[in-house]
């Protein structure tokens, strides 16, 4: 076994910079809250997964995240792609440093470096569930998510998000702005349980907790740990419903919203049949081109420090 107890993973693009310029400090808390450890900084997206694969390899099992929804997001997909133990048996820790930041707001991670150190040293965990997206018409290989997919008009917000980061959270809500400008409702056939129906839809969501895009509560009901994704799909909107109902976005009241439709399962399939430039799936901020999908529940998988 390794002496070192712990393996931080940080993302120093994270944040505008703002990660690595903090690296410094971020060491001198571990260091004098005891922490033994190894680092790496990650290189490209998708780094961090190939970091957590070597460093379970390596017999590590308590990792640290440095970074935001994205750097999280890629460790989660190398902790399910390792084979060495259960998922469930590594525990992730958090230093929140992101544009967003969404995941950590349904558990309360606190954004202050020295106490989001003293979280992880507290050694409290939970465990949630995540979502694995397969997809049906290519071979691109499995991706797993912790908070939220989405496909239609949220992958194009995802999108364009990633130019404006530099903004903030303001990001998430420009981006909206200018992708409803071009955005058409598409057709959908959704299955899941005995239910299969076609519908016009502005965009389908499979959510697991409750924020993303910058604060905003896209799903009605989620609850990251009973078993079930919370779906949400949006029919036939037009930028006036977008105008009317845009608060609701933000404070929870998203069902109340005409065309705005939800259910709980945890199994659902996707079909698009849509092949064009700017129609996009995005899973925790994760962009990929949009594709026929199945979204199953694997519940209990991602231990973190809480």
């Amino acid at each position: 076994m390794n002496p070192f107890n712990w393996f931080v993973i940080l993302n120093p693009t994270a944040g505008h910079g703002a990660a690595l310029k903090q690296w410094p400090k971020i060491e001198t808390h571990l260091k004098a809250s005891g922490f033994k450890y190894q680092f790496q900084f990650t290189e490209t997206v998708g780094h961090a997964s190939i970091i957590v694969l070597n460093a379970v390899k390596k017999g590590f099992r308590h990792i640290i995240c440095i970074g935001g929804d994205g750097t999280l997001h890629d460790i989660v997909n190398g902790l399910m792609l390792q084979k060495e133990v259960d998922s469930s048996a590594i525990s992730v820790g958090i230093i929140p440093i992101g544009t967003g930041n969404d995941w950590i707001k349904t558990y309360n991670i606190p954004h202050r470096i020295a106490d989001a150190i003293q979280l992880i040293k507290n050694n409290n965990t939970k465990v949630q569930d995540l979502g694995k997206i397969e997809f049906l018409d290519s071979k691109k290989p499995v991706l797993y998510f912790n908070n939220l997919a989405g496909i239609g008009f949220d992958g194009l917000v995802a999108k364009k998000t990633e130019k404006l980061k530099h903004l903030g959270k303001l990001s998430y809500l420009i981006a909206a702005c200018q992708a409803f400008i071009r955005f058409k409702n598409f057709s959908v056939e959704i299955i899941y349980n005995n239910n299969r129906f076609t519908t016009q839809s502005l965009m389908v969501l499979v959510g697991l907790c409750k924020y993303s895009g910058g604060g905003m509560r896209l799903t009605d009901t989620p609850d990251p740990k009973d078993g079930l994704f919370d779906v949400t799909y949006v029919t036939q909107f037009s930028i006036w419903d977008f105008i009317i109902h845009l608060p609701k976005l933000y404070n929870g009241k998203v069902k109340a919203a005409k065309k705005v439709n939800t259910f709980k399962t945890e199994y659902l399939v996707i079909l698009t049949n849509k092949r064009i430039s700017g129609f996009y799936l995005q899973a925790d901020g994760e962009v990929i081109p949009a594709e026929n999908i199945a979204v199953s529940l694997i519940k209990q998988a991602f231990t973190f420090y809480c």
